[in-house]
């Protein structure tokens, strides 16, 4: 396999990385977590200029027309910085459900909006009573003579608080766990009947509990054939596992460096105590672990295009190697800083919040390695 990045690639790598040491330092996020949005509309709107919004989006709809390795290279630019904005919720889950399933004029109008930097979309799939199951499904749409009604609840949905749309999955037909039967509508998120309650997560980003009481939507809100969205959905889930180990690596790359830096600086018994042989293999193995998660990253962003059976174990296992590596390298962190790494003005506390929380999005450890064993087991009875 060629580690190696091409030109274009390269040149996002330079974009992304200049604009996060330019304008994005620790006390310009920590202003921006702060604040009533939790982001930055400027550095959305930055994101948008510098063309970083529509690289996964054909070059026809004004994208880069990037595949998963051109992904990894901007949210890895990203996690570097701990960015705040909603790129995962807006261009990776929503963009690529409207991307697989939207008509061209849909897509002209949605996507158009995304890289233009004018809309931010939230994916709302997951249910309070679902676990890591996106087939769990409650929320129904009805059709009726005016199109859909609406009714039901999503949890802990993205940046679901200050989406101008919800790109909503409802069951249309089926029972609760049923692949076929699942819808995906767009739905403006002040339309009449949607209630949000937003709320700051553990890492500094923000997340919303969003109920809908008889919302009714025009026929024209349906995106794609009406019980099929799952295919979709389940692609959108991918490519967002690979954003998060991408900007995992990208954190855990900064948690190295900001813990090097600290224990070459901090004196203890007349020198510095990363002059101690014990807290220099820590140091290794953080940097051998940081390098083993970065291999994966790489595989599972090769390998979205891959037949199914394959790309799903690459992607589970991807998945549960950063969930396992971000935990080590976030607590070792925290211990080599000592008490300094606990405090909220410290940056690596950040880090290591933010790599906690990365493990619990888009399934855990123990829902990846049971999903890995399922996979596995089935190639087992194949062969």
């Amino acid at each position: 396999m060629d580690f190696k990045l091409n030109d274009e690639q390269r040149m996002l790598e330079e974009t992304v990385g200049r604009l996060v040491r330019d304008a994005y330092g620790f006390e310009t996020r920590e202003k921006n977590r702060n604040s009533a949005l939790g982001f930055s509309t400027e550095m959305w709107q930055q994101l948008a200029e510098l063309g970083l919004l529509g690289v996964p989006f054909s070059e026809e709809l004004g994208g880069f027309n990037g595949g998963g390795q051109e992904l990894m290279v901007v949210v890895e630019g990203f996690g570097r910085a701990l960015l705040l904005e909603p790129y995962l919720a807006t261009v990776v889950l929503s963009g690529t459900v409207i991307d697989r399933l939207g008509s061209d004029e849909q897509k002209a109008q949605l996507l158009g909006s995304i890289i233009g930097g004018e809309q931010r979309f939230a994916l709302a799939a997951y249910e309070g009573q679902a676990f890591y199951d996106h087939t769990q499904v409650t929320t129904r749409a009805v059709a009726n003579a005016d199109g859909y009604l609406l009714n039901g609840s999503k949890a802990v949905v993205l940046h679901g608080d200050s989406a101008d749309q919800l790109v909503v999955i409802a069951r249309t037909s089926g029972d609760d766990g049923d692949a076929a039967g699942l819808t995906a509508f767009v739905v403006a998120a002040d339309a009449a009947g949607v209630s949000r309650r937003g709320y700051p997560t553990v890492d500094g980003l923000r997340a919303a509990e969003i109920s809908f009481d008889n919302v009714q939507l025009a026929a024209a809100a349906r995106l794609g054939d009406e019980g099929a969205a799952l295919p979709a959905l389940e692609a959108a889930i991918e490519r967002g596992i690979v954003a998060l180990c991408a900007e995992a690596c990208g954190a855990m790359e900064v948690a190295c460096d900001q813990t090097l830096e600290y224990i070459k600086e901090r004196q203890q018994f007349g020198v510095a105590i990363g002059r101690f042989q014990a807290l220099q293999h820590r140091m290794v193995d953080m940097r051998m672990a940081l390098e083993k998660a970065r291999s994966m990253t790489i595989l599972a962003a090769c390998s979205l295009e891959l037949p199914a059976a394959e790309r799903q174990r690459r992607l589970a296992a991807a998945k549960l190697i950063i969930g396992k590596t971000g935990r080590l390298v976030s607590e070792e962190a925290i211990q080599l800083h000592g008490g300094m790494g606990m405090m909220d003005e410290t940056a690596v506390s950040h880090y290591a919040k933010r790599l906690v929380m990365i493990d619990h999005q888009l399934g855990d450890q123990q829902y990846h390695l049971q999903r890995l064993s399922a996979l596995l087991a089935v190639d087992d009875d194949v062969a």
